[in-house]
């Protein structure tokens, strides 16, 4: 069984697109177009709340649901899927997970992965399943502009912000709203086989992306510490050239040290990663508005061989320099 539970506020978006996943891969085993492995059970779904009570989305509109959440419907071979909620701060995130439905709903993702459920978050209900202690010790990721609070909340979950959904056991998390597709497909194709994944991606026009770098607003990241400030302003204006730590540091007025631990601490990454993250965001705005050759291109920020500037490039925003450009 695959049960949908939603909170209060619930993205629109992410419920149907769940559901429909689910629904295009039921049709087309029933049809006989597509296979699913001996002994799996048939696709089945529901929506459920914690009380049994219709659920108000982020839109205002009013979802019916199939029923409360049980935990005796819930063990092994079952998918447990919390689409998200639209949050656009650390603040707003520290509300949603003090309210009392979701605190519920997080001991209700604690229980059932001990049960040995596949247990699937996406956006903001990655805090949700963070404060299960579902993801203590495990790899996860989350929608790119909470990163920052992500880490300040769970310091026991390892965040890999940059990938569009993380898989750790029976647990899969996924970026922000539209990556809930994403993360359904994985799930789908962990219980289904990938060739049916693949075949109600094509069937529903969707594309498989393995990152969410390429979306990330730089400008968002940016934190109220001044020596990070001057960091940040002294790359913008030296990305043509090659930058060692002394130089990033005299420019924070901070030892190395300092400013390695002020970064991580802030943005979760390095002063280096910081570098080529900023270098990728300028590419990246040369590539959407100008005509230059990727090897120019390079060049304007900071990279003398191509090659490695394309590796750096994919590495960052999840597709090559031409990709992005055909985009």
């Amino acid at each position: 069984m695959w049960t949908h539970l939603i909170l209060d506020g619930v993205a629109d978006s992410s419920l149907g697109v769940g559901l429909d996943i689910v629904a295009s891969a039921a049709r087309l085993v029933e049809s006989g177009v597509a296979k699913v492995p001996e002994g799996e059970r048939p696709l089945r779904q529901r929506v459920v709340s914690i009380d049994g009570e219709p659920v108000r989305s982020g839109t205002g509109r009013s979802h019916t649901v199939d029923g409360a959440l049980s935990m005796r419907a819930v063990g092994p071979g079952d998918v447990l899927v919390v689409p998200g909620v639209f949050g656009a701060t650390g603040r707003s995130m520290a509300h949603f997970v003090a309210r009392d439905d979701v605190k519920a709903a997080s001991g209700m993702l604690a229980k059932a992965a001990a049960r040995g459920a596949m247990v699937v978050a996406s956006c903001s209900a990655t805090f949700v399943l963070a404060a299960s202690g579902a993801l203590d010790g495990r790899r996860a990721t989350t929608t790119w502009w909470l990163a920052n609070a992500f880490r300040k909340h769970f310091p026991a979950v390892t965040l890999d912000a940059d990938r569009m959904v993380v898989e750790d056991g029976a647990v899969l998390t996924a970026g922000s709203a539209l990556a809930h597709a994403d993360v359904m497909l994985a799930a789908l194709a962990r219980r289904c086989g990938p060739d049916t994944a693949r075949l109600v991606m094509r069937y529903l026009v969707l594309d498989e992306r393995e990152s969410q770098a390429r979306y990330m607003v730089t400008e968002h990241l940016r934190v109220s510490d001044e020596s990070i400030v001057r960091v940040e302003r002294f790359i913008a204006q030296n990305l043509g050239r090659q930058l060692s730590l002394d130089e990033l540091a005299h420019a924070a007025a901070l030892s190395p040290r300092t400013l390695a631990r002020r970064l991580h601490a802030a943005l979760g990454m390095t002063p280096h990663a910081l570098v080529q993250r900023m270098r990728v965001a300028r590419a990246t705005h040369l590539l959407d508005t100008t005509r230059e050759s990727v090897e120019s291109i390079a060049a304007r920020v900071g990279y003398a061989d191509a090659a490695a500037f394309r590796r750096v490039f994919r590495r960052y925003a999840g597709q090559a320099p031409g990709a992005q450009r055909r985009r």
